[in-house]
């Protein structure tokens, strides 16, 4: 009996980190992908705790010219990748007013969480569908509640996430009678390094009831919905998005 293979991109620390983590505690292996290596020692010692075999690859996401030899790296440690987790993005380069954004800053962004993406889910989708299927498949790729919540000091983000939802949209369409479950997770305000920087911020948005559960999420409840999804238990869901973001998304008066 071999074990189903994840990888997720941006593992070694946050809501990646926790999904990794899930992942195997669930009965993956788990490949994990990130441009710096520090707290990936970690990751692979609890992924292993977690009964799964780990590795980790030095990764960066927005130079294209590494993402087949990332895929060819994971499959020769662990075996053909049955889920693919999209989860490793960046935040603007510069918050600001949107009519002071530059081109080179977009630019920046989009390669990361926009091009990135598309062309490693590329690569990977297309070993899966050359591959024999050993186990249930998915692309589940985090996105963010800015796909359709605007921030116009941070534009370029939002336009990220909310081209890379309607990917996963087109994605689902092309994959839905392959027996590959495609889904878009959005996270609301969850406490990691990213949103460090504005904790006192959100702090007082939370208190005055912006987020209807009253608290910040955290990487592992984000954790437990990608699980979910990729354990195969929505089989015949396809395409859907699932907020997790503590109500902070329900339309309300």
């Amino acid at each position: 009996m071999t074990r189903p293979v994840a990888l997720v991109t941006g593992g070694r620390r946050g809501i990646g980190r926790a999904i990794a983590l899930e992942l195997a505690r669930n009965g993956h292996d788990v490949a994990i992908a990130d441009m710096a290596d520090d707290g990936a020692a970690e990751v692979l010692e609890a992924i292993a705790q977690a009964g799964g075999r780990g590795m980790f690859a030095r990764f960066d996401l927005g130079d294209l010219s590494t993402h087949a030899g990332l895929l060819d790296a994971v499959t020769e440690a662990l075996g053909p990748v049955d889920v693919l987790v999209n989860n490793a993005g960046r935040g603007a380069v510069q918050r600001g007013d949107l009519l002071d954004l530059t081109p080179e800053n977009f630019d920046v962004v989009m390669d990361v969480n926009l091009r990135g993406t598309v062309f490693l889910t590329q690569t990977v989708v297309r070993q899966m569908l050359t591959a024999r299927p050993r186990h249930r498949r998915s692309v589940i790729t985090v996105t963010s509640v800015s796909a359709a919540a605007a921030s116009p000091e941070r534009m370029d983000y939002c336009v990220s996430k909310a081209a890379l939802s309607m990917f996963v949209a087109n994605l689902a369409l092309r994959l839905a009678g392959v027996g590959i479950g495609v889904f878009e997770v959005r996270p609301g305000i969850i406490a990691t390094d990213m949103t460090a920087g504005v904790r006192e911020k959100y702090d007082g948005l939370i208190a005055g009831g912006l987020v209807p559960q009253g608290r910040w999420g955290e990487g592992e409840d984000v954790a437990r919905a990608v699980a979910a999804l990729a354990s195969g238990a929505f089989g015949f869901a396809q395409g859907q998005i699932v907020n997790v973001d503590g109500g902070l998304t329900i339309a309300r008066l």
